[in-house]
């Protein structure tokens, strides 16, 4: 039998790690570099959804943020030009940091037209792969939602006081305003209709509604299922006037989600939410929107200790008595024990009771903290853009859709 000498045996070699995460606490974790090498200081949460990568690292809701990815194999479809979210993909709104366990493959999908280190080095997004996600997770479900600094520098070398130091001077998502950083510049016109199995995007040609969507950091989708019923939508900024809506002659108003805290959006927005519930056109609002709805009804908010991420969120819908799997991306909540005398509370999550949707009794607005247009993810909650589509034809004297087609 062959016997191995000392002058034969390699050398242990040890791997350099070109990736940080300096958490506010002192906690350093190691790990392999890819995307944008530089760093960026974020709060960081954790995404159970087993797809939808693209559409996660790209919702502007997710600015502030680093994001980690509790699903081990992220990367393996690729990236493409269709499956993104933010209005302006020039602007770079969304996450800024991601964290992976295992280390990115080759795509396989016929769909992929870069890998998806490439495509986060065009985004910007600096990422961190070969760690314990699952330990990572734990920690975030412990302690909370943590302050962090993420790097990726390739020969290794990190000025660690310096990292450590940033992330704990870093205020954290409380009192900021990030809206007003992912928001249109100006408005436009969405006509862009519903993806189609081998036919892409459509267009909407011959709208019959008129619905204005104050952009928070509104998601493509939401737009296309808007379009997709018959609305001609006109997306404004955020910091639009009511009277300046108002003049656009809407049928209907959308209220998008957005990043931040809503408290902090609200100092300019509840005002004119408040000047648009004066009249009596329908109202809709989804994530940001539905804070900043309870916020100009008169409710509170407040900051999750872990957030609700993903995409399989139970919520049951009290106004059906059904339990819809929904997506989720929120690290703020309405408090429901707040909401005044005329709000009636629509929907739960069945994870911990928390608010999901409200309605102002025999008023035509209501409003939902999931994601109903997820892309991907569950389609249980498509039903609630026919139930808006529904008021403003109600308004009119036109008969209901089915809100379940």
């Amino acid at each position: 039998m062959a016997t191995m000498t000392a002058a034969s045996t390699p050398a242990w070699a040890t791997e350099k790690p070109t990736a940080l995460l300096v958490l506010a606490d002192g906690t350093v974790i190691e790990g392999r570099g890819l995307g944008a090498t530089g760093s960026a200081v974020a709060e960081v949460c954790f995404n159970t959804a087993l797809t939808g990568y693209q559409e996660i690292l790209t919702d502007p809701s997710y600015a502030g943020q680093i994001v980690t990815f509790t699903f081990p194999h992220i990367g393996n479809i690729g990236t493409n030009d269709e499956d993104i979210e933010d209005l302006n993909p020039v602007a770079r709104a969304g996450s800024v940091g991601a964290v992976f366990k295992a280390d990115v493959a080759n795509p396989s999908s016929y769909r992929a037209a870069s890998g998806l280190d490439q495509w986060l080095k065009k985004r910007g997004i600096v990422a961190l792969t070969g760690i314990d996600t699952r330990a990572l997770t734990a920690l975030i479900r412990e302690k909370g939602m943590p302050n962090a600094v993420i790097a990726h520098a390739p020969d290794g070398i990190f000025d660690i006081d310096d990292l450590k130091r940033r992330a704990t001077a870093w205020s954290g998502l409380i009192g900021l305003d990030l809206a007003k950083d992912v928001t249109s510049g100006q408005s436009s016109v969405w006509r862009e209709t519903p993806w189609v199995w081998d036919e892409g995007f459509g267009e909407q040609t011959d709208p019959s509604m008129h619905v204005v969507a104050i952009d928070y950091g509104v998601k493509r989708n939401i737009l296309r299922l808007l379009a997709g019923l018959g609305a001609k939508v006109t997306v404004v900024p955020a910091n639009t006037g009511a009277e300046e809506i108002l003049a656009m002659r809407p049928d209907g108003i959308f209220l998008s989600n957005g990043p931040g805290d809503p408290e902090a959006t609200g100092n300019y927005a509840v005002p004119v939410i408040q000047d648009l519930l004066k009249t009596d056109i329908p109202v809709f609002g989804i994530c940001l929107g539905h804070q900043m709805l309870a916020l100009a009804l008169g409710g509170k908010t407040a900051k999750m200790h872990q957030g609700h991420h993903g995409a399989n969120h139970p919520v049951k819908d009290h106004t059906t008595g059904k339990v819809e799997i929904v997506s989720m991306n929120h690290g703020f909540a309405v408090d429901a024990d707040s909401l005044p005398s005329g709000v009636e509370e629509t929907h739960v999550s069945l994870f911990d009771g928390s608010n999901c949707g409200i309605t102002l009794t025999g008023r035509p607005v209501f409003s939902v903290q999931h994601h109903p247009e997820a892309s991907p993810g569950p389609q249980d909650s498509h039903y609630l853009f026919r139930r808006f589509v529904n008021l403003i034809r109600e308004k009119r004297g036109e008969p209901a859709l089915a809100e379940r087609a």
